[in-house]
C-alpha cells in the first residue's frame, strides 16, 4: 500500500512542490530573514507577510524521537519512528527515521533527507542516518 498523499494547501503548496522533485524548503521572512517551519502566511518574528522559498541542505540532528505501534494504518511499516530533526539552517521539522532499527535511534544522531512516494504522485521528506549505528 501506498503511503497517503499530504494535504496541500495555499501556505504549504511550495512545500509540498519542493519535496514531489526531491528537494526540502523552508519559508524565509524577506523583512528579517527568519526561516520557519512548518509553512505559514506569517513571520512570527516580525510579522511581515513578505515570504520566499529557501532551498536547505537536508542535513541535522535527533532532537528527538518516539516509536509508534499503535494505532496502525496499512500504508505505513511498524514501528514508525517519529522523529523531530534540527536542520543545520535552524529549522525544526517532524519527520519519519528511515532505514535504522528503533533500537539505534539516539538523540544527537547525524542524519540527512531523502524522499518517500506518497499517492497522487507526490512524495514526503524522510530522514535517514550518517554512517553505521552507535
Amino acid at each position: 500500500m501506498t503511503r497517503p498523499a499530504p494535504i496541500v494547501t495555499d501556505d504549504n503548496a511550495s512545500f509540498w512542490e519542493a519535496a514531489r522533485g526531491g528537494k526540502l524548503v523552508a519559508q524565509g521572512c524577506r523583512e528579517c530573514g527568519r526561516l520557519r517551519h512548518p509553512p505559514r502566511p506569517m513571520c512570527p518574528e516580525c510579522h511581515s507577510i513578505q515570504q520566499e522559498t529557501v532551498e536547505l541542505a537536508g542535513t541535522g540532528t535527533v532532537y528527538s524521537y518516539a516509536i509508534l505501534h499503535h494505532p496502525r494504518n496499512p500504508a505505513f511499516t511498524y514501528p514508525v519512528i517519529a522523529v523531530l530533526v534540527d536542520l543545520d539552517e535552524g529549522v525544526r521539522i517532524v519527520s519519519n527515521l528511515v532505514g535504522v532499527e528503533p533500537a539505534d535511534v539516539r538523540i544527537g544522531a547525524p542524519v540527512h533527507v531523502t524522499f518517500e512516494t506518497t499517492a497522487d504522485d507526490m512524495a514526503v521528506p524522510v530522514f535517514e542516518p550518517d554512517g553505521p549505528p552507535a
